[in-house]
Parts: C-alpha cells; structure tokens; sequence
C-alpha cells in the first residue's frame, strides 16, 4: 500500500504516518512547516519531506490513499491534483476507520478528560498483555507512537474528538468511528467558532450515541447533568452503564481508592481523575478485565502528557502543567490540586490560547474558575489573537469575565517568567496549564531555577 500525507506534520497526522509505517505500509507526506517533536520523530523513520510547501507533482496514480490533515486548506494544490485524478481521499478519522472497520471499536469521547481515560485502558490491557490497536490524544510512558494499527489485534481504542474531521468535511471527527462500546466524560461547551451556541454543541453527543452500532454499549460519567439528560434518551437497543466516584480517601498527599475491602494507591489525583478511573474501568470490564486486575494495573499509571504532570518538586514544593484551559477543565484542575494539597498555597497560572477561551464573548464562561487558587494568573499573547484575527482584549474584560478582583493579567512571557520567580517557593505548588506552550516558555528550566531558590 502507498499512501500520501498532505500536511503530514501535525500531532495526529505524523503519529499515523508512522504507524502505517510500521505496519509495512509506503509513505510519503507534505507540508508547509514542521515543528518538533514531529520533525525529528518524522526524520527517525525517514518520512520528513525532503522540501517544504506543497507540490502537485507528489500526487501520482499509484497511491492507494491519500490522506487530507486539518492543517491544509480546501484549495491546497495536491489536494485538488488528487480530485481531479479520482484518488481516495480521506480525512485522519475517516482512515481510521477504514483501518478498524473489522475489529471492536472502543471510542472515548467527551469534553474534558478523554485523553486520560483513553490513556488508563490502554495501560492496564498493556499490563494485563491484551492487544489492541489505539489511537490516543497524547504521548503516554511506554508507548512508542500515539497511533498503533495491526491486522491482528480484535480491539480498537479511539479517543474521539468532537472538532472538525478535516478542512473539506465539517463533522466531527467522532461522528465517524460508529462505536461498538463508546463513552462520554461530560459535556461542557467548547470551540465556539464551530459551535455558536450550546445546544449546537451538545446536539454532536447526542448524535454520537445515536451512532454507536446496533445493540452497543453506552458508557457514560452521570455525575454530568448533560450526559444524565441525553443518555437515558439513547435508542433502546443500547446497554447502558453509568459511573460514578469510587471510594478513596487522601493521606499525606497520596490518593487511595477502596474497593471491595482492597485498598490500591494512586499515582494520580482530583476527582476528575476519579472520574476518569472509574470510566475506563468500566470498559476494561467489558473487554474481560476483572475489577482486581484493574485496580492492580492502574496503581503505576502515573498520567497522559500534560495531565496534572508533574515537573518537578523538592522541599515541599512542586511544579505541574496541564493542558486545562476551558472552564470545567480549569476548575477541575485547580480543585483536585487544593483537595490533594490543602496545607500549601496555590500559584496557579493559566493562558488564553484558543479560539474560545481568547473571545471576549466566552470569558464570562470563566466566572470563579481560579476563585480557589491563592494567586491567579492569566496569561495572554497578543499575536495569538492576531493569528486567530480577534479583535484585542484587556485586562479589564478578562477581569470581569473571571469574576476575580485579585486575579494578574500579563501578556509577555518574559514578565511572566519573572512573576513566577518572585513568588516565594516555600511550601507552594505552581501549577501552569495551558493547550499551548506560553509563547515559547521552557517550563523545564522555569522549575529548576523555582526549586534553586528552596
């Protein structure tokens, strides 16, 4: 098989091209700018163009596929060069499927939080040596690629996004993956540039469970108020399970999760995560995974890229990032932070980086989502809004948006990196949460000059 990548550089797109790679397949990909890690992992398998931009002259009739990346726009040449010459065209989703059509598809959707779950079933069927093939939002520890396709595995694991599926096809990416198990963390409203109203965006769920294949199974959080009004809509050939907390208590820092008598320690934290464990146990239960099993497994699971990840620490003090940065997950995030650390104080910096959260019409959205940090920071680059052509914001309105008096605006990552070291360490967990990478700042070297300080 020979396929073709337009705009093989992106995070999804990349980690396909090798996965296909792997699997034997002739690839070959385009692109008008790579960044790392893509370059190098790109350059490891010797599938970085050799020239960037696009060319029409790439296209040729013998590729089997051709693959279309979100990257690229409707007009790319090579894309209109496949058209006219009546290629396969698909988007990354729609190849997926093609690629998991024959196997049991597991699809982890949701607004926040599907990363994790996606990233906790596949270490425990890793732990517990059941194959399966995946597809996960982030780089997890033992896993070589975020992609992984082979003809053998009878399991699917896809985490589902409900963004657009590619610059020619407007579903969401989810819509796509017609599950056999499917599960859905919660509903709270994102990419308004896609979905201008609430009940825009809360119609793709509904959708997605009406999707799910004759006689599926529904795997829902309903501890949502969202989730608990759609899903006990679902058609009624669908199993349905909900999920709730399990028990667990906190000890000098360290989560414990009860369960039949059993106590298991945890590696992570929050509710949200609680949350999360206890979804994707569910579905480890329906692919034959005991409930012991699980729990024995998910006691060294110690987080997706990014999720509650942890720096560094010393001395009592500790530095983490997330990728927070819409309402629910921000407040999630700052409260499991609180409820596992309630001796220390709480520096909690936040960026502005997406469409919505940089809108001024959303910031009220934010109201009292750092209320429980004890320093707050948003953090903004102005170019970002240049890039994204919204018009300029204040602090006054991102202010007002949060709700917060005491809440810092800046919007230089030079001024923010100094705020940071001002801060007296002691007895303090930083905890920086962004989708993006605050202008360039090496968080890395932020932390170790934080605990030079202690």
């Amino acid at each position: 098989m020979k396929v073709h990548f337009i705009a093989i550089g992106g995070s999804a797109m990349h980690n396909l091209a090798i996965a296909l790679y792997k699997k034997g397949y002739q690839i070959t990909g385009s692109d008008d700018e790579i960044f790392e890690p893509s370059k190098s992992r790109l350059a490891k398998y010797g599938l970085l163009p050799d020239s960037s931009g696009w060319d029409a002259g790439r296209i040729t009739s013998d590729l089997d596929a051709v693959i279309l990346g979100m990257h690229a726009r409707a007009d790319n040449p090579e894309l209109l060069k496949a058209k006219e010459m009546g290629l396969k065209i698909f988007s990354y989703p729609e190849y997926l499927y093609e690629q998991s059509k024959n196997k049991k598809r597991i699809v982890i959707g949701g607004s926040h939080g599907k990363t994790t779950i996606t990233a906790m079933i596949l270490h425990v069927l890793n732990h517990c040596r059941i194959d399966c093939d995946y597809m996960v939002g982030a780089q997890l520890d033992g896993f070589d690629v975020m992609v992984k396709l082979s003809d053998n595995a009878p399991y699917m694991i896809l985490e589902g996004d409900e963004y657009l599926t590619s610059p020619i096809d407007p579903r969401p990416k989810f819509h796509l993956y017609f599950p056999d198990i499917a599960l859905l963390s919660g509903i709270a409203w994102d990419h308004i540039n896609v979905f201008p109203t609430f009940e825009k965006y809360t119609e793709q769920f509904a959708r997605f469970i009406d999707l799910i294949t004759p006689k599926g199974t529904l795997i829902y959080c309903n501890e949502d108020k969202e989730l608990a009004k759609i899903c006990p809509e679902a058609r009624a050939d669908i199993h349905q399970i909900p999920y709730s907390f399990p028990e667990y208590y906190i000890k000098d820092g360290i989560t414990r999760v009860i369960h039949e008598g059993q106590e298991y320690t945890l590696k992570v934290f929050g509710k949200h995560n609680l949350l999360n464990l206890n979804g994707a146990r569910m579905v480890c239960r329906e692919l034959g995974v005991s409930d012991s099993d699980f729990f024995s497994s998910v006691q060294s699971f110690s987080g997706a890229s990014k999720r509650l990840e942890l720096i560094a620490s010393g001395c009592n003090t500790s530095i983490y990032k997330d990728f927070a940065h819409s309402p629910s997950k921000l407040k999630a995030t700052i409260g499991a932070v609180r409820e596992q650390f309630p001796g220390h104080k709480l520096f909690a910096c936040m960026e502005l980086h997406t469409f919505s959260s940089l809108s001024k019409e959303f910031f009220s959205h934010y109201a009292g989502s750092m209320n429980e940090a004890d320093v707050s920071i948003v953090f903004f680059n102005p170019h970002a809004l240049q890039l994204k052509k919204l018009p300029p914001v204040t602090s006054e309105e991102i202010r007002n948006g949060f709700q917060n008096d005491k809440i810092e605006i800046i919007n230089d990552s030079t001024l923010l990196r100094d705020r940071i070291l001002r801060e007296d360490p002691r007895n303090t967990i930083f905890l920086l949460m962004s989708s993006g990478d605050f202008n360039g700042l090496d968080l890395s070297g932020l932390a170790d000059e934080i605990l030079k300080e202690l």
